[in-house]
């Protein structure tokens, strides 16, 4: 259902031109007709606002029931860095973070991670941009599980993109679950956007390369 809020936060999207729509080719490999690029928050504004929608959703899934934040290189590192400022001041939750390096650092305090080290029992949730194919949660679980015994039962993203993982009748989320214990939770979703370019009116051509898109691609 597009609520308020869900559609407060596609149009904080579209306005910092991080939501986009045309031909883009996802980590994956498919061509896309809409595109989701963190990077392209560019302001303290932009970047306040999306850790008050993160943590928002946060406090409302797991209030205070973990112990560290981690946000993968480098996308997330923002996320988680925002998401935790704003846990701190709005919602009185101080909780750690921290975040990985692409390249392990062989001087001063080494290793690939920064910020809290994690210890054996942290519950820990991972702060990311989207979800399409599974591809980056393949690449992030080595690094927790060989940072300490943690355990990582959430993950919060921006947008659900709800297609077809490794495996064509199942979500790449669902494949999540399957494969790692954990349960995605995102702010949005594309059938969110899909209804709201429905309600704007002047999005023939996008709503018709969605709607394909997602009938190739999408289990909704």
């Amino acid at each position: 259902m597009l609520t308020a809020k869900k559609k407060e936060f596609i149009e904080f999207m579209m306005s910092a031109d991080v939501l986009r729509f045309g031909e883009f080719k996802t980590k994956s490999g498919r061509l896309t007709p809409y595109f989701v690029n963190t990077g392209n928050y560019k302001t303290g504004k932009q970047i306040a606002t999306l850790g008050k929608f993160y943590a928002e959703l946060i406090k409302e899934t797991c209030g205070e029931e973990f112990d560290a934040m981690f946000g993968p290189a480098y996308k997330g590192i923002p996320l988680a860095a925002a998401t935790a400022a704003t846990l701190a001041t709005e919602y009185d939750i101080d909780k750690p973070y921290f975040f990985n390096r692409k390249e392990v650092k062989d001087h001063g305090e080494g290793g690939s991670l920064v910020g809290y080290k994690p210890v054996d029992g942290d519950r820990v949730i991972i702060i990311e941009d989207v979800i399409t194919a599974g591809t980056a949660i393949r690449e992030t679980m080595p690094i927790l599980l060989g940072s300490a015994d943690v355990k990582v039962n959430d993950m919060f993203i921006s947008v659900n993109r709800c297609e077809v993982g490794q495996n064509s009748e199942k979500t790449a989320i669902m494949e999540v679950k399957e494969e790692f214990g954990i349960n995605v939770h995102s702010i949005i979703s594309v059938a969110d956007i899909y209804e709201y370019l429905k309600e704007q009116g002047t999005y023939g051509d996008v709503l018709e390369n969605m709607k394909n898109y997602m009938d190739k691609y999408c289990i909704l």
